[in-house]
């Protein structure tokens, strides 16, 4: 929880006011904005001067009698030099009654003390747990992976005992918001593809020093994109919306190169990068559901022990699926995760079949805002 004195009070201000959802204008803000327009809430983006036109121009809300949403998803763009400056209109967030939705972004352009201490707004989910996304941290997924019993890939503790193929984990070195990731199936292939991704100013020595190694999982990546509502009352707290799996480049393009073309690109062709551009929809075969609804029962029993009162809301699981159809956990998004965006206002395939409507992850959180504010519960799903 937050430690600000005027949080309570200002929740119980938020259920008699109108409330309008935020959100840091990138990520999957659109999937934010679209859900809360569906659920008839007025909208707040958050942008940074240079990459606002998306939000303040091309999805900018128009609304029939300042009522009905005829066209477009915000109403309110907020506009500076740098997404951290939202900071200096908290009062103004306060009167307006604003709810903050937290993606990657906010985490990433925010620091996780200020998130956590000075952002004295309600915050849909626990703010605590953004946290647990740096893989810097002590009880970060991976801990918490371990402590719930939940697969992953097994962690390689130096370069010197790769002994089958694995992935090396660390930032890129221009792109810090982005992977400088790359495979090898020994220590003299990482010895190699470390010098000339060094040389290319790819990585850095001091990221290659704290980089996670672990085995390589061969198989199809699912990311699955669940909710859990702390206030439901009719079945199960827990649900699984949908599915989605990502575009990355360069890794993408090399792919659809044949074998003997790939042996032919140059030394800053030859590596490919991991940076996600894109996602789509997937779904899995039936009997694998029941593998995937453990995972996420696990994650939330052992979020309830570790980071009270445990995850709220929205959380992505990222997944590979080896041959013999065993799951294993790569990652974990405590908050909206980035490939919503695919099933914004056609909904998620099984949040639809579950709701019997058009439910998108982003529809799933203003349904959840508005149930607890007609039940006086909002204290229950922000922090």
């Amino acid at each position: 929880m937050a430690q600000m004195k005027d949080l309570r009070y200002l929740i119980s201000g938020y259920e008699q006011g109108k409330i309008k959802i935020g959100a840091i204008a990138s990520h999957s803000a659109l999937d934010i904005f679209d859900g809360a327009v569906e659920e008839g809430f007025e909208t707040v983006a958050f942008c940074q001067k240079g990459r606002e036109k998306t939000y303040a121009k091309y999805f900018r809300a128009y609304r029939e009698a300042y009522t009905n949403v005829v066209k477009g998803l915000v109403d309110y763009p907020y506009v500076y030099d740098r997404f951290s400056e939202m900071l200096n209109d908290i009062e103004k967030l306060q009167n307006e009654c604003v709810v903050l939705v937290p993606n990657r972004a906010l985490s990433s352009y925010i620091p996780l003390d200020i998130i956590e201490q000075e952002l004295a707004i309600p915050v849909f989910g626990n703010r605590m747990m953004l946290r647990i996304e740096e893989r810097t941290e002590e009880k970060n997924y991976y801990w918490l992976l371990e402590k719930a019993g939940i697969p992953t890939p097994e962690k390689i503790e130096k370069p010197e005992k790769i002994d089958s193929l694995v992935i090396v984990k660390l930032p890129h070195a221009k792109k810090r918001l982005e992977r400088g990731f790359f495979t090898a199936a020994s220590f003299e292939e990482y010895s190699e593809k470390t010098s000339i991704l060094l040389k290319n100013g790819v990585i850095t020595n001091e990221d290659l020093e704290k980089a996670r190694i672990e085995r390589y999982i061969i198989g199809p990546v699912f990311n699955l994109n669940f909710f859990y509502s702390p206030i439901a009352e009719d079945g199960t707290p827990l649900e699984l919306l949908g599915i989605d799996w990502r575009f990355e480049t360069s890794l993408d393009g090399h792919v659809r190169l044949p074998a003997n073309q790939q042996l032919t690109l140059n030394e800053k062709q030859k590596y490919p990068e991991y940076t996600v551009c894109g996602h789509n929809s997937a779904t899995l075969r039936e009997s694998l559901l029941e593998k995937a609804f453990e995972i996420g029962e696990r994650f939330v029993e052992v979020s309830q022990k570790y980071y009270p009162p445990g995850i709220i809301g929205p959380f992505c699981i990222q997944t590979c699926v080896d041959k013999d159809l065993n799951f294993y956990v790569y990652d974990v998004a405590p908050r909206i995760g980035g490939g919503t965006n695919v099933h914004m206002n056609l909904g998620h395939p099984y949040g639809n079949a579950l709701w019997h409507e058009r439910m998108s992850t982003g529809r799933r959180i203003a349904r959840e805002i508005r149930i607890a504010v007609d039940k006086g519960m909002l204290n229950k799903v922000v922090t």
